[in-house]
């Protein structure tokens, strides 16, 4: 009875493996999805994963879906005249977020351009778009931006279809980048997440693979180029509907989206405002070649912007631990830079001791040399005051001995 149950077992097995294997072939696209998409790599040596939010182990993080049959369908024209075939069932790429507009055609394709040099630490680059206003789409130079506060990501903007319409979902700062339509901008935006840096040590470090750094000012870069990934591969420039890219957001992708984050800030919405004002920068005019393709100075920061207070608090840390480590680095700076006002103050404080102490050791050479000088003098006034003495001295002794004389006469007088 054993030994038919085990025999029996194995043309159960062999239609499990077969069901198996005839199921991978009908969709192609979940087996080969983790090869398909930029950024599906090995996230583990790469430093920019560090952009993506953290997400629980079970909660599927998985390469998102692609559909093969709309990656290959023909993009839409450079003035946004691609027809509409079909409205993608109940798939929302705003996942739950409204548009800030929509519009009835498709945005036209990315355009191909140089980003300016960094200008320096701190500034993020973010990618241009086309926007939608009353005579159609025009195009909003990509530019430099100052980050709000360290630790800042940005998470562009996408175009995206749902419910026979296309709409706009703006982009926004947060500690974390979020879902972005899987929209190749290139510069490190590369569909998922972001490869053109990452914060660390207080400061943001530039992959040089993505960021154009010749003539830059930044002082903290490194290298890491991505596999499978090519620059300019895709131009489409929006999710969903025909033609568009069909990349679902990842758990990591929709963590950040549901975080604390802001909006864009003053100098983006300027920078939009006055693209909206260009008429060369429509691309009913410019057939999807803009005039101005991206801004060459930096876009200055809003002062009013506060970290999430997650983020505030791993700030402090990082500073206070920079600090401990640059004491004492600024302790021997200090030495050194007090050094020469130490020497030039104990010159100042020796410059009255030792006029003093010269003139202490050359009292004995002046006087010397002044008593030689003196002596003769000190002398002839010796002798000219004993002149007198020794002329009277003379005279008492000369006066016994001319008196003698005089008076030996007498002693015989005369007869």
């Amino acid at each position: 009875m054993t030994r038919i149950l085990r025999f029996g077992q194995l043309p159960l097995l062999t239609l499990a493996a077969v069901l198996f294997t005839t199921g991978c072939h009908k969709n192609p696209s979940l087996v080969a999805a983790d090869n398909s998409q930029p950024g599906a790599q090995d996230q583990a040596s790469d430093p920019a994963s560090a952009n993506l939010a953290p997400v629980a182990a079970n909660s599927g993080g998985q390469a998102p879906e692609t559909s093969s049959a709309q990656q290959s369908a023909p993009p839409p024209e450079a003035n946004g005249s691609n027809p509409q075939t079909s409205d993608q069932g109940s798939y929302n790429p705003g996942y739950g977020e409204q548009p800030e507009y929509t519009a009835a055609q498709a945005p036209p394709p990315l355009p191909d351009y140089d980003q300016p040099p960094a200008p320096g630490d701190g500034d993020l680059w973010t990618p241009g778009y086309w926007a939608w206003g009353q005579d159609g789409y025009y195009w909003v130079p990509g530019a430099w931006v100052e980050a709000p506060y360290e630790g800042a990501l940005w998470t562009p903007g996408y175009w995206g279809y749902w419910n026979n319409a296309y709409g706009f979902y703006p982009g926004y700062w947060g500690q974390y980048v979020g879902y972005y339509g899987g929209i190749d901008y290139g510069f490190g935006y590369i569909g998922y997440g972001y490869q053109g840096g990452y914060w660390g040590g207080g400061h943001f470090n530039y992959n040089r693979s993505f960021n154009n750094m010749n003539g830059s000012r930044a002082q903290y870069t490194y290298n890491h180029p991505v596999s499978n990934y090519q620059r300019g591969a895709s131009r489409v420039s929006y999710n969903g509907g025909s033609g568009g890219v069909t990349v679902r957001a990842r758990p990591a992708e929709l963590a950040a989206l549901h975080q604390q984050h802001t909006s864009r800030m003053g100098a983006q919405i300027e920078n939009q405002r006055a693209a909206s004002t260009n008429r060369a920068q429509f691309a009913s005019v410019n057939h999807g070649r803009p005039a101005s393709l991206a801004v060459a100075r930096p876009l200055a920061a809003d002062r009013n912007v506060s970290a999430p207070a997650g983020l505030r608090s791993t700030n402090r840390a990082v500073a206070q631990e920079q600090q401990h480590q640059a004491a004492p680095q600024r302790q021997q700076e200090q030495q050194r830079q007090a050094a020469p006002q130490r020497q030039q103050e104990q010159q100042r404080q020796a410059a009255p001791q030792r006029p003093q102490e010269q003139q202490r050791q050359a009292a004995p050479q002046r006087q010397a040399p002044q008593q030689h000088q003196a002596a003769p003098q000190r002398q002839q006034e010796q002798q000219r005051q004993a002149a007198p003495q020794r002329q009277q001295e003379q005279q008492r002794q000369a006066a016994p001995q001319r008196q003698a004389p005089q008076q030996h006469p007498a002693e015989h007088p005369k007869k």
